[in-house]
């Protein structure tokens, strides 16, 4: 199998300095996928001069707003145009379904035009009062710089745009890092940005590892941003680097995600039956490889058992196999070292005495196809306290795991108890009770009776060991941004301070 040249450098395609090339493998049966160019510190180096001269010399941070907006839009259009295409990428890159790939293209495009309109509807700046007719203050924003984007492997598409959409709408230049385990959707959408006209040197990539790739993206000395999406571990020893060298820096580092659900959520067959459905999707969406995922259920004990057989029932009846085969419910998990990751949790968990109630290994070879992939099926852990590692780590897989409560402040008490704070749901019939209960979790999103939507229009981001910083909404373009107060004086005297 020949490779593609796969970093992007000044508007050029280019194999890796060093000649090496990286196997991409596919999950659904461990067979290569593609072979990519294996970028190293020589490769990230170039790609920083290469983003440092158009920042500096380039037209594109000084390019009107609505030029740059237009640009965006143009890019949502190629993402429309190609979607098929590049949701067959992401289904075979990373093992999801294909349906799955599809709407991560629509969310992609959403973004994109999001932040295309988000640029477009801001003013000159905010006028601020000084108290004098006499003076004329302003705030208004510039675009940070140079900007290192990190992405993890289980969204990259979707990871990669909203990192690239704030930071081009600000009118900054970057350099992207996709997870060397799925780089072949960013690829693309690097592509899409050269054919929307997009300056050489303003879009820039290196395919290949954290180390040394990443790391030399976080510490160099001419990037003013580092934006990170990925593990906990990881994140903070790149966003350490970053901070000596006094970059801004936004880090998104996961989440242990609870859902509570109310008693009350299951007063009628109809509620009963939504609040299990939420419960699968919330665990066990591509396999259970999201930040976000619903990975800790918390119910209210006396719906206990009836919810927990009947949860586990349905999960035993997902449909395991290739992404792009018609029927499947959920893919493989990503590579073997995750599949090895996921093998040592529930091993872990039933040392610590959780009760196996489905799953818990990987399917039969014939239950499956192919059966070479990296499959492994939902598992519902049940009797599980705070103490388990599976309770306290980021899983990242087909795991959920059930605690049980029996009043409102311990179920709080329950879901706030982690060191991370991404997201996290709240299921009741009770209106007045699930809003107080979302108002006392200490996550940065809240669901009420729903799980996984969100919007490019509202922030994404979390407490705690989740990050620093949001994405999305307003606030997803001011991380691109500085602020500058221009002070003008429209009547200027002397000031008399020194008498001489």
């Amino acid at each position: 199998m020949s490779s593609i040249e796969t970093i992007h450098v000044d508007g050029v395609w280019l194999p890796a300095a060093s000649g090496e090339t990286r196997e991409v493998l596919d999950p659904a049966d461990a067979t290569t996928l593609q072979l990519v160019s294996e970028g190293g510190a020589q490769d990230a180096d170039a790609a920083v001069a290469a983003a440092r001269r158009a920042f500096d010399e380039g037209d594109w941070p000084r390019t009107a707003v609505a030029e740059r907006s237009a640009l965006l839009r143009r890019v949502a259009d190629l993402l429309q145009r190609d979607r098929e295409v590049i949701g067959l990428i992401e289904s075979r890159d990373t093992g999801k379904t294909l349906e799955e790939g599809r709407v991560d293209v629509d969310c992609v495009t959403d973004a994109f035009r999001y932040f295309a309109d988000a640029v477009m509807n801001e003013s000159g700046g905010r006028v601020v009062d000084a108290g004098s007719p006499d003076i004329h203050s302003v705030v208004v924003h510039e675009p940070v710089g140079v900007c290192s984007l990190i992405t993890p492997w289980n969204y990259p598409l979707l990871q990669a745009s909203w990192k690239i959409a704030p930071a081009l709408a600000a009118g900054n230049t970057f350099v992207i890092k996709p997870s060397e385990v799925t780089p072949l959707s960013t690829v693309h959408l690097i592509k899409l940005l050269v054919e929307a006209g997009l300056p050489a040197g303003v879009a820039n990539i290196v395919t290949g590892a954290g180390l040394p790739v990443g790391q030399r993206l976080a510490e160099h000395p001419d990037v003013d941003l580092f934006s990170f999406t990925g593990g906990l571990v990881s994140g903070t020893k790149a966003g350490a680097a970053a901070v000596s060298g006094a970059k801004k820096i936004a880090l998104e580092l996961g989440g242990k995600n609870p859902n509570v659900v109310f008693a009350d959520a299951c007063a009628t067959d109809e509620g009963f039956d939504t609040a299990v459905d939420q419960a699968l999707n919330a665990a066990f969406i591509h396999s259970g490889q999201v930040c976000s995922a619903g990975a800790r259920l918390i119910i209210e004990e006396s719906v206990r058992d009836r919810f927990v057989a009947e949860l586990a029932r349905r999960a035993e009846k997902i449909k395991l196999g290739r992404g792009t085969e018609d029927g499947v419910e959920c893919g493989p998990l990503v590579s073997q070292q995750q599949l090895d990751k996921v093998e040592a949790y529930v091993a872990s968990a039933l040392a610590e005495g959780a009760q196996l109630r489905c799953g818990g290994k990987r399917p039969e070879p014939s239950a499956v196809r192919p059966a070479s992939g990296y499959f492994y099926a939902p598992t519902v852990l049940d009797g599980c306290h705070r103490e388990m590692k599976v309770v306290r780590e980021e899983t990242f897989g087909p795991i959920l795991t059930v605690e049980t409560f029996t009043t409102e402040d311990e179920a709080v008490a329950l879901a706030n108890d982690t060191e991370y704070g991404l997201a996290g749901a709240v299921f009741s019939g009770d209106t007045a009770r699930a809003r107080r209960v979302a108002a006392r979790l200490r996550h940065g999103t809240v669901w009420i009776n729903d799980y996984h939507p969100y919007l490019p229009q509202a922030e994404w981001g979390g407490f705690g060991k989740s990050g620093i910083g949001r994405e999305l909404g307003p606030t997803g373009l001011d991380e691109y941004r500085e602020s500058k107060h221009i002070y003008e004086n429209l009547r200027p005297e002397p000031v008399r301070w020194f008498a001489g």
